[in-house]
């Protein structure tokens, strides 16, 4: 079933990374999943890390690995912000597995834990 096209942008700190029309838009905020389609009523909401999916058509999807970050829905138009969108074609999934920063985010996380667990107690 073919839906009605809407501008879509992706932004980050580095620059565009999207800008194209679309029939559906596939992400998850704060709150849960939620998919747009043009003429969705307006939203403002806080973007979590998740497959990002722009679908040009049924059989074209358009994906990211999208960070955290904020979606803004006004009229046809939808605008992401996140702090990183990056295609599939551009994470190695070996690298991301052993790097540095991936040690410091397991530690931050553990620390953090630790930290609300005596807070809590």
């Amino acid at each position: 079933m073919a839906h009605t096209n809407f501008r879509v942008e992706v932004l980050t700190p580095e620059g565009q990374v999207f800008n194209d029309e679309v029939e559906l838009v596939s992400t998850r905020t704060a709150v849960g999943s939620i998919g747009i389609l043009a003429h969705h009523a307006p939203v403002l909401a806080m973007l979590e890390p998740t497959e990002l999916r722009l679908y040009k058509t049924e059989s074209e999807v358009v994906r990211f690995a999208q960070a955290e970050g904020y979606m803004q829905v006004t009229g046809d138009d939808v605008m992401l912000l996140v702090e990183e969108a990056h295609p599939p074609s551009e994470l190695d999934s070996g690298q991301l597995r052993d790097t540095e920063r991936r040690r410091v985010a397991e530690r931050d996380k553990r620390r953090w834990e630790t930290f609300l667990e005596v807070a809590s107690a």
